[in-house]
């Protein structure tokens, strides 16, 4: 327990041997309870695990050890239950519950099975922690006391607030993270935000059972996902301040494909949440000024590429319908910028920032 709130751990685990045994064993021991999931790892994760899980037990608790996880009684029915349909869920060892997919989702997807084992264990908030070691599991009470205090529902890692926390992170994903945080700021509404690909995070139960854990994104962008959700559902955001440790793991991530995808989503996410919040859950004109900015730039800039082409191609006058279509361009960009001013006013309770 952490000031009278149960906590739970989701850690996602891909081909993590050497590093997941160590996360493990290295959990607070306020922690009640950790959620170990081995996305169908094709290295010594598993047996990593049974072994943490084993040695975490003897360290915290006497009574007499189980040989091997066994598994639960609620997922031996062939799949009554939407965590039971994607994995095989074992009887707890100690405080750690292993759990095995039946195929390979993505950390989105790990993510998403562990969220839904924490709600059906009733736990108060759920932590999540990346199973390659690079989070400092002592900074979790500073992700914990917004979300346990009630200043926020859900609180993230931001790597990038101070410059000598930017400094530590790789260039090509510092570059990569400063795309996606600029879209996810547009997408999500919370342009206080930074660093959205931090897998650092806490979450309260009242969020998870809100968010629809089941719709969750299963790719790499889970975390932008989840925060387009929350603004949705009017939910308080904290962006605490937080390094993070780079070792020897190495990213099974492929860069240019996790950018492309991610910003197809966060595009789809963003129309989803004009609609959702300010058109049908309640009414606001930013929704109108975004949709009317968008169709005249496009509009516009279609309109000047017309213009070009006739001007060379068949000798058409162009001059005064060049100039036309671009009042039509900087009318749609003075409406997106209204709208996002707009947005950015209305997001403004839901958005704390947690300094050192």
């Amino acid at each position: 327990m952490y000031r009278d709130h149960s906590i739970g751990v989701v850690v996602p685990a891909y081909d993590e041997a050497g590093f997941i045994g160590d996360v493990i064993r290295g959990m607070p021991a306020y922690v009640d309870s950790i959620f170990v999931v081995d996305d169908c790892s094709t290295d010594g994760t598993w047996d990593e695990i049974l072994e943490a899980a084993r040695a975490d037990e003897r360290s915290g608790d006497d009574s007499p050890q189980r040989d091997d996880a066994v598994e639960r009684r609620l997922v031996t029915d062939g799949g009554s239950c939407p965590l039971a349909r994607r994995a095989t869920v074992h009887d707890p060892i100690g405080r750690v519950t292993p759990i095995q997919h039946r195929e390979n989702l993505g950390a989105g997807g790990a993510i998403k099975t562990g969220y839904l084992a924490a709600l059906e264990d009733g736990l108060d908030v759920a932590v999540t922690v990346d199973g390659d070691g690079q989070m400092d599991l002592s900074q979790m009470p500073r992700l914990l006391d917004p979300v346990v205090g009630g200043d926020a529902d859900y609180a993230k890692g931001n790597r990038l607030l101070y410059r000598e926390y930017r400094k530590s992170m790789p260039k090509f994903r510092f570059f990569g993270n400063a795309i996606l945080t600029v879209l996810t700021k547009i997408a999500s509404g919370y342009w206080k935000m930074m660093d959205p690909q931090n897998g650092y995070t806490a979450i309260s139960r009242e969020s998870l059972e809100a968010i629809d854990v089941e719709g969750l994104y299963e790719y790499y962008g889970y975390c932008n996902d989840i925060l387009v959700k929350l603004n949705a559902n009017g939910m308080r955001v904290a962006d605490v301040a937080m390094p993070a440790v780079y070792g020897d793991e190495e990213s099974s991530i492929t860069y240019t494909k996790y950018v492309r995808n991610v910003s197809v989503m966060l595009l789809r996410n963003f129309l989803w949440r004009l609609k959702t919040r300010y058109l049908v859950m309640d009414f606001h004109p930013l929704a109108l000024f975004y949709l009317f900015g968008a169709g005249t730039i496009g509009v516009g800039t279609l309109g000047s590429a017309w213009s070009f082409y006739a001007a060379f191609a068949l000798d058409d006058p162009w001059f005064v319908r060049f100039v036309s279509c671009l009042l039509l361009v900087s009318v749609g960009i003075v409406s997106t910028l209204l709208a996002m001013t707009f947005d950015v006013k209305e997001n403004e309770s839901y958005e704390v920032t947690v300094f050192e």
